[in-house]
């Protein structure tokens, strides 16, 4: 008798594939001193102040799981010195300031030179403006930043002393000194677009959602969502960026589900208003409604009410 293999469950995604695309995704937005080296983190931080010898330690640990699950290679910890490791402290310090919303009252108070544009300019520099916005905003507790494309961050090292200094900053272009902030110099792998596009489509196959008719259009607002939060996934906070995005999908699924529903109703309404028949969802559903009331009907009449005799 001969044994029947049984063929391999292919797994088309998981997390550790989609974790690095989404790495080399944020390392375009990014300027490194050394890109080759300084681009991959070994441990996520909050604060700068958090690098002392337990994290040292842990990140240690954390590059060499890395590179066993890589490559395969087993190395010892102590092989690893301390000054190769590289830190990710998340912080907003490079980001600019967002300028404040204006209220709709104060731009109907223009006056008569603002509109006929008599009034002097003042003119002042970026950094002066940076400051300025900084002032306003701190004394009306209304500190915000220039919305970016994912949790922004800085890249450290540690030299002998263990002391931390720059190597990376996130949504930057040029030095550490002399760079400036930017958004649109990177963009998303195309493997990562890719990994995208196959979600949205196996998620489209599933029985709840292949029977609808614009199962087209769910799974066109689900890649433009995913197209639009896919770099938001913080590394920080959890390792499962496939359920995150499966939450996405989903909710950009329901969201088209419930628009059609509430679309089909109104036109519903209007075909039985000019005497036409409705959808065939709306007659199946009123014709249940009745089947149920007139069985309680009969039954009510069957089975007396308690006192009745």
């Amino acid at each position: 008798m001969v044994a029947v293999k049984k063929p391999k469950k292919v797994n088309y995604l998981n997390n550790r594939d989609i974790l690095k695309q989404i790495h080399l995704s944020k390392a375009s937005y990014c300027s490194f001193i050394d890109p080759e080296n300084d681009h991959q983190h070994d441990i996520i931080l909050d604060s700068v102040d958090r690098i002392n010898m337990r994290t040292v330690a842990e990140a240690r640990r954390n590059r060499v799981d890395r590179i066993k699950k890589e490559t395969g290679e087993v190395i010892d910890q102590k092989d690893i010195p301390n000054t190769d490791l590289v830190f990710r402290v998340m912080t907003k310090e490079h980001i600019p300031l967002a300028p404040p919303k204006k209220k709709k009252s104060a731009e109907k108070k223009r006056s008569i030179e603002d509109i006929m544009g008599w009034a002097e300019v003042e003119t002042e520099t970026p950094d002066e403006e940076q400051e300025r916005l900084r002032k306003e905003m701190e004394e009306k507790g209304e500190l915000t930043h220039v919305r970016c494309k994912f949790p922004p961050f800085f890249h450290y090292r540690i030299d002998e002393n263990r002391e931390p200094y720059i190597v990376g900053k996130s949504h930057w272009v040029g030095g550490m000194e002399n760079g400036h902030f930017s958004q649109e110099h990177g963009q998303m792998t195309n493997r990562l677009a890719q990994m995208f596009i196959k979600l949205c489509e196996r998620y489209a196959t599933r029985s709840n959602w292949r029977g609808y008719t614009y199962n087209e259009e769910m799974r066109g607002q689900a890649l433009l969502q995913l197209s639009q939060i896919g770099l938001q996934f913080d590394e920080s906070k959890s390792q499962n960026p496939f359920a995150y995005y499966t939450a996405a999908i989903t909710n950009s699924f329901t969201r088209v589900l419930n628009i059609e529903k509430k679309n089909q109703n109104i036109r519903d309404d209007i075909l039985e208003a000019n005497g036409m028949n409705p959808s065939w969802t709306r007659q199946y559903r009123d014709a249940d409604k009745k089947f149920t009331n007139q069985t309680s009907s009969v039954i009510t009449k069957i089975i007396p009410k308690k006192g009745q005799s």
